[in-house]
Parts: C-alpha cells; structure tokens; sequence
C-alpha cells in the first residue's frame, strides 16, 4: 500500500496528546495528512489543543491539516491506531480508561517510558516494571484482539515540535507480531529526519525505554536535542 493510500485510510488517536510528546507526534503527523484526534482526560482541553496545533500547522502551510479533539476514551473509539503517550504515572489508569473503546484490530504504539518523575524521582532514571517495560505493561493490559508495538521513546518532544527542521533519530519499533511493526513504519517514515527499525521482540523495549534516560541525561548536560542513530544498517 503507498503511504499516500495508508494516510487517507487511517485516523490517529493520540492519548495524552496534549503534553509535549504527544503535540510534536501529532503536529508531525497531520503535517504528513493524517487525521488526528487529540485525547485528553478533559475534553474540552483537548479541543483547546487541537486548536493551537491547527493554528501552529497554518503557519507551515498545512491548512487541511485534520486535528480534533475529544476525551481518552472518545478519541480511541474513533480510531484504528492509538498512540499512548501518557506520563508513566498515568499508564495504568489510562489503560484501563480506554480498555473497552478500543476498536477490535486497532494498533496501540506504546511511546511510555517509566522514568523516575512518576514517582517523584529524577528523569534520568527509570524505575522497575513488574511487566519488565511500559511495553509489556501495555501488552498485557491492551484488549487481546489489538496490536501492540512500542516505538519514539528515543525521539525528543523539542525536536517533534519543531517543524522547521528534520528530526535526527532513528526510530526503533519493537513488537512480537511482525506485521504490526511493518503496521507502524509509515508513521515513522512520515517524519522527516525518521528512519525505521525493526527493534525485535516487545520484550526488546526495556532496553529503548532505558536509553530514553540516557539521552535525557545528555540534554541536561550538552543543553541540546539529542537522538539516537544506529549505524551499519
């Protein structure tokens, strides 16, 4: 299917989409033409956002970008992917929100990383997950008839939003079900500067996750926008 083909058939729901993760993967992918619709745990806050990211994506020439807003649970029964972006605070409870509203086939990219704030802590640290990765937590809460990958854990919400200049990361993709990942690449692939990788097995995600703090730490210490490149492939 051409990308052009994938876009026009597909709409995103992007839980927690008004924090910054979750505003630069939306300002990147309605940019690109896909429909987008912001979630929120407010509503009305979410209409408010998606508002601003239509406003912000005039300025670049994107007037037919599609973005609405609506609460958690409305966006993901509005959509056959979701994109979870939720501090990891929120994870569970999120989940749990839009469990039911889920649309049986969907694809439920997880970008959760299970940093310290959650609890108080520093963002350079991740804390233990009993499912072993935010990934794996999200697998086994997900409705069982939905595909499940991780992916732009790496990819840094300054340089999402920033529209004017490509985003210098490579995207790793980690799924047990094949297709699901090859599912997720022309989402990657929609973002200029993006490069897909497939990143192995779900379980794979604890290590992505754990880098995410490592370039956290590398911000805070050069005051830059990291990203992460693999080389060799």
């Amino acid at each position: 299917m051409l990308q052009s083909e994938y876009m026009s058939n597909q709409r995103i729901a992007i839980i927690g989409g008004t924090g910054d993760q979750g505003k630069g993967l939306a300002l990147r992918w309605a940019r690109a033409g896909f429909e987008i619709i912001i979630g929120s745990r407010d509503a009305e806050r979410a209409k408010i956002a998606a508002s601003s990211m239509r406003a912000t994506l005039a300025d670049f020439d994107s007037t037919n970008a599609g973005i609405e807003g609506a609460a958690n649970a409305d966006a993901a029964a509005g959509a056959s992917i979701i994109a979870l972006t939720v501090p990891f605070a929120a994870h569970i409870i999120t989940l749990k929100e839009i469990h039911g509203k889920i649309q049986p086939g969907s694809l439920l990219i997880d970008v959760t990383v299970p940093l310290e704030p959650a609890i108080g802590g520093k963002p350079t640290r991740v804390l233990g997950v009993w499912a072993g990765s935010a990934a794996e937590q999200c697998r086994e809460l997900a409705p069982k008839d939905v595909q499940v990958v991780s992916a732009f854990q790496n990819a840094g919400a300054d340089a999402l939003a920033d529209l004017a200049h490509e985003v210098e990361c490579d995207i790793i993709v980690c799924g047990d079900d094949k297709e699901a990942k090859q599912r997720a690449r022309p989402l990657v692939e929609a973002v200029p500067g993006c490069r897909y990788v497939d990143g192995g097995p779900l379980a794979n995600s604890r290590t992505v996750e754990a880098v995410t703090a490592l370039l956290i730490g590398f911000n805070i210490r050069y005051k830059t926008h990291t990203g992460l490149r693999i080389t060799g492939i």
